[in-house]
């Protein structure tokens, strides 16, 4: 255990939970697990009592915050504006120092993998020749493993298509955006990425792309390492912040939700403090501003699932409906639980892998009965996770993220 004088989060935050439990129909941990120590209110209070030096970071402990998503629901659900984010992700690198030495370097190495590109480059190099493969898919069914199902749910690797410094707007502009593509989403997806830039230019937007980007930083904060995501997020503001940008969007929702958080991770930096009130989900953005009538149909049921730190995080639930709602031939219906997590949860599926299946398999027979022939996930994540279990139970239904389904209403997907 710390000295009694070493605080990791100000104990006025854990004093404003009371304890009402209006939050525990919304925390999908305790809706699985159904223990008072896996609930938010039952989080707070172990970290009130690691606070104030009354308990240790023993393995017990640990694994019950460790067995928090992060997802927020909490929060919307709160009358009390318990800001349970920030709690959480100020325990997470207190409890990481307490971990056993392999336990740290294992996650240390998956850090270095997920955040930096040379390495991701390179360890990831096998999963590109099974990306997307027929065959892949059918091996992963037949084995079970759920790696082979997350290489299978992968789109076929071509290549990242290079993208143009600046994409000047196919209308009157309307503003400029920087987009973010320094992550693993942008590596894992890249077309994704193309299409956010095509649809932003179609909306009226110049769309700013600053080369050698590296990444923001949400990762590493969620492994505990906030050292690390700081320095990153420094490098980010330093190498994109525009001046002349009015918004910072990027295909992730979770790096979204943490780019928002900016201006308080890195208080002391103008530049942060920019990206922190200009970052925007794409999707919001074009709700906003408009695009014109997409021409080309799509005959099918779309159901929404509303990825964690979208919702959230962020606040955005109508804007991709709206959108999606205005593709010829789409019909969309309610996913049941749309709102609740589906296990991928930045790294929680690598993780805990145990629960994070479970929230899976209730997501699955959620798309089951919904009926839908397409789920749109806006958070690469998500789309990772829930095709992957939709692979390995032969399920047939496409998941793909909303930005891709208007692209390829737009006739800009190709």
């Amino acid at each position: 255990m710390a000295d009694s004088d070493v605080r990791f989060v100000e104990i006025e935050k854990l004093l404003s939970c009371v304890h009402c439990g209006l939050c525990l129909p919304s925390c999908p941990t305790y809706l699985e697990l159904g223990t008072e120590a896996d609930s938010p209110r039952g989080r707070i209070l172990l970290m009130r009592a690691l606070e104030e030096g009354r308990l240790r970071p023993t393995p017990e402990v640990t694994r019950h915050l460790d067995s928090c998503l992060g997802c927020r629901a909490c929060e919307t659900a709160c009358p009390s504006g318990v800001p349970y984010g920030s709690l959480i992700e100020a325990a997470r690198p207190f409890v990481e120092e307490h971990r056993p030495p392999v336990a740290r370097f294992l996650r240390w190495l998956l850090d270095s993998v997920l955040t930096q590109p040379t390495v991701r480059n390179v360890a990831t190099a096998p999963l590109r020749l099974l990306a997307g493969k027929p065959w892949t898919a059918r091996f992963a069914r037949a084995t079970s493993l759920s790696l082979l199902g997350y290489a299978a749910a992968l789109p076929e690797w071509r290549g990242v298509t290079p993208l143009p410094p600046v994409i000047e707007p196919d209308r009157e502009l309307r503003g400029t955006a920087v987009l973010l593509t320094g992550c693993v989403a942008h590596s894992s997806f890249p077309q994704t990425t193309v299409s956010i830039a095509r649809l932003l230019a179609r909306a009226g937007v110049r769309v700013l792309i600053p080369p050698d980007q590296g990444c923001c930083g949400a990762l590493s904060l969620h492994l505990g390492n906030d050292t690390r995501s700081r320095d990153l997020a420094l490098r980010l503001s330093r190498h994109v912040s525009e001046d002349e940008a009015d918004w910072y969007v990027t295909t992730a929702a979770g790096c979204g939700a943490h780019l928002r958080e900016y201006g308080t991770l890195l208080p002391n930096d103008s530049g942060a403090a920019n990206i922190g009130a200009k970052a925007r989900d794409p999707l919001d953005l074009l709700a906003e501003l408009g695009l014109p009538a997409p021409q080309r149909p799509l005959k099918a049921k779309i159901a929404m699932h509303d990825p964690c730190h979208l919702l959230h995080g962020q606040g955005v639930k109508n804007a991709p409906r709206e959108l999606l709602r205005q593709i010829p031939g789409a019909e969309l219906v309610e996913l049941a639980e749309a709102e609740i997590c589906c296990g991928s949860a930045g790294t929680y599926n690598l993780t805990e892998p145990g629960t994070a299946g479970r929230l899976l398999t209730r997501k699955l027979a959620d798309i089951r009965a919904s009926g839908a022939d397409i789920i749109a996930a806006a958070n690469p994540g998500c789309l990772l996770q829930i095709r992957s279990g939709a692979i390995l139970q032969n399920m047939p239904v496409q998941i793909a993220h909303p930005i891709d389904l208007l692209a390829r209403a737009h006739g800009l997907g190709d």
